[in-house]
C-alpha cells in the first residue's frame, strides 16, 4: 500500500511491520512518518497500532504457530503472505477475532497467487483452539541470543518474570511538573506511585487528557524518571544533560529550577525537545553536538549521562526492540558509552556528580561499564544511592550503591522499565 492510497487499519499495519521487520526501523519512527495513518479515524488508528504493536510483542510464539502450521518450509520469498499470516495469528490468538473474520481479511492483503497458501495455514490454525498451551511463549518471547544473554546473568526465574511483563500491554506513566502526583492522580484518574509518577490506565489519547494543553505533565515511564530525581543539585545549580532528546529528564531538571544544559547529535530529536519544553512552559539551552566532543566555557555541577544503548529494558513498551536488534550492536553501543563516559569524567569539576544511565537489560552496558570506567578513572567513585532515594523500588538497590531496575520489579502494578542507574562523583582532590 502507498501513503496516498485509501487507509484501511489491517493494511496499514502490515505495511507498518513490514517497514519494522524488514528495513530494520524502529516501530515509533515507521509511525512518524507513515503519512496514511493521518487518514484513519480515532478507532481505525488504535486498531492499526494495535495490531502492529501486538504482532511485535507476540513474534515468538505467532511465527511458531504459522511454523506448525505449514506444510512446507518458512516462505520467504513471499515475504507480504508472512506479514498477512502473523496479523492473521495474532487475531486469531490475542485479540479473539472471529475466525471467519481474521482469515478473510488477512487474505485479503496478499496478490491473488498467495491468498491459497495464507488461507491454508490461518484455517489450520484456527482449527486447534488450544494451540497456545503446546507453545513456551515465555521462552519464545525474545530472539534466542538475548533470551541466553538475560539467562546467564538473572537465572530461569527472573527471565520468565521479565517475559511475562514484556507479553502485557504497559500502562501510561506521566511525570507531574509541580510534583503533586496524588492530585493530577484523582483528576486522570490514575495511581499515584510511591516515586511520584502518576500511572493511568486505558488513558486512550494522550493528548486528550487532561492537562495536557496545560503542559501539566508529560509522558514518562516510572523508570526513566528516576535517574533525574537522583541527581543532588540544589536549585540554581548547572546540570549538563547530555544525549538528551526527547528531554524527559530535561524537563525534570528545568522544572526543579536548575540551569540545564541539552545537548543532543539529533537535529529532529531536539526538535521534539524544543516542542515539548514549549508546551510545558520550561527553559533550558539547547546545543547539537556529539557529547562526546563538546567543550564548554562553563563547567557544570552535574552531568546526566544517559547513554545510547540497546533499549532491552523498554521492549515491554517498545516490543519491536528485540527483533531489530543483533549482539554485533552491542558491541558498537559499548565504545559509544565508554568514549561518552570518559569525555563526561574531564569535562566533571572536583566535587561534582556524574550520573550515569542506560535503559539496558544487559550489565556489558551497565555494571560492566561502570566497573571499567572506574579502573581506569580513579578520581571518581561511586557516590552509593540510599534506600531512602527509591521509595517501595528498594530491590533495585546494588550492594555497592547503584541500581538495577527490573521490569518485574513492579510487576503487580504494570512493570517498570529495566535501567542500570550509577551515581558517581569526582573526589575533591582529584
Amino acid at each position: 500500500m502507498s501513503d496516498s492510497a485509501p487507509a484501511d487499519p489491517r493494511r496499514c499495519a502490515a505495511d507498518i511491520i513490514d517497514r519494522v521487520l524488514r528495513q530494520r526501523r524502529p516501530l515509533d519512527e515507521v509511525l512518524a512518518v507513515y503519512r496514511a495513518l493521518a487518514q484513519l479515524d480515532a478507532d481505525d488508528l488504535r486498531l492499526t497500532r494495535a495490531l502492529a504493536s501486538g504482532v511485535l510483542r507476540h513474534l515468538g510464539v505467532i511465527d511458531a504457530l504459522i511454523r506448525g502450521a505449514l506444510s512446507a518450509g518458512w516462505p520467504d520469498h513471499r515475504p507480504r503472505a508472512v506479514t498477512a499470516m502473523r496479523l492473521g495469528v495474532l487475531q486469531l490468538k490475542f485479540m479473539r477475532v472471529a475466525d471467519h473474520a481474521a482469515v478473510d481479511t488477512s487474505v485479503a492483503l496478499v496478490p491473488p497467487a498467495q491468498r491459497g497458501l495464507v488461507n491454508a495455514v490461518l484455517r489450520r490454525v484456527a482449527r486447534d483452539p488450544d494451540s497456545l498451551e503446546g507453545f513456551d511463549q515465555e521462552l519464545v518471547s525474545l530472539p534466542e541470543w538475548l533470551w541466553d544473554a538475560l539467562l546467564g546473568v538473572y537465572g530461569e526465574a527472573t527471565c520468565r518474570a521479565i517475559a511475562r511483563v514484556h507479553l502485557a500491554e504497559p500502562p501510561l506513566d506521566l511525570t507531574i511538573k509541580d510534583g503533586d502526583a496524588a492530585c493530577w492522580a484523582a483528576q486522570l484518574p490514575g495511581l499515584a506511585l510511591a516515586t511520584g509518577t502518576v500511572r493511568v490506565k486505558a488513558a486512550g489519547a494522550v493528548t486528550e487528557l487532561p492537562g495536557y494543553d496545560d503542559g501539566a505533565w508529560w509522558v514518562q515511564d516510572e523508570a526513566a524518571a528516576l535517574p533525574a530525581r537522583l541527581l543532588p543539585v540544589p536549585a540554581g545549580g548547572r546540570v549538563f544533560d547530555l544525549c538528551a532528546a526527547p528531554g524527559g529528564k530535561t524537563a525534570q531538571l528545568a522544572a526543579r529550577g536548575l540551569r540545564v544544559t541539552a545537548y543532543d547529535q539529533s537535529k529532529a530529536r531536539l526538535t521534539r525537545l524544543r516542542a515539548n519544553l514549549k508546551r510545558l512552559g520550561l527553559k533550558a539551552e539547547i546545543r547539537q553536538g556529539d557529547a562526546g566532543e563538546i567543550q564548554p566555557s562553563t563547567l557544570p555541577d552535574a552531568i546526566l549521562l544517559d547513554a545510547p544503548c540497546s533499549s532491552t529494558g523498554t521492549i515491554r513498551r517498545h516490543p519491536d526492540v528485540p527483533w531489530l536488534k543483533q549482539p554485533a550492536d552491542i558491541a558498537a553501543l559499548i565504545d559509544t558509552q565508554d568514549r561518552l563516559l570518559d569525555h563526561a569524567a574531564t569535562i566533571l569539576p572536583p566535587g561534582a556528580v556524574l550520573l550515569y544511565c542506560t535503559c539496558s537489560l544487559l550489565p556489558a552496558e551497565g555494571e560492566d561499564r561502570i566497573a571499567a570506567l572506574l579502573a581506569r578513572r580513579l578520581e571518581l567513585a561511586i557516590d552509593p544511592i540510599d534506600p531512602t532515594e527509591l521509595a517501595d523500588l528498594t530491590a533495585a538497590l546494588r550492594a555497592d550503591g547503584t541500581v538495577r531496575l527490573l521490569p518485574h520489579h513492579r510487576a503487580e502494578q504494570g512493570g517498570i522499565d529495566g535501567f542500570y542507574i550509577a551515581r558517581l562523583r569526582r573526589r575533591s582532590d582529584g
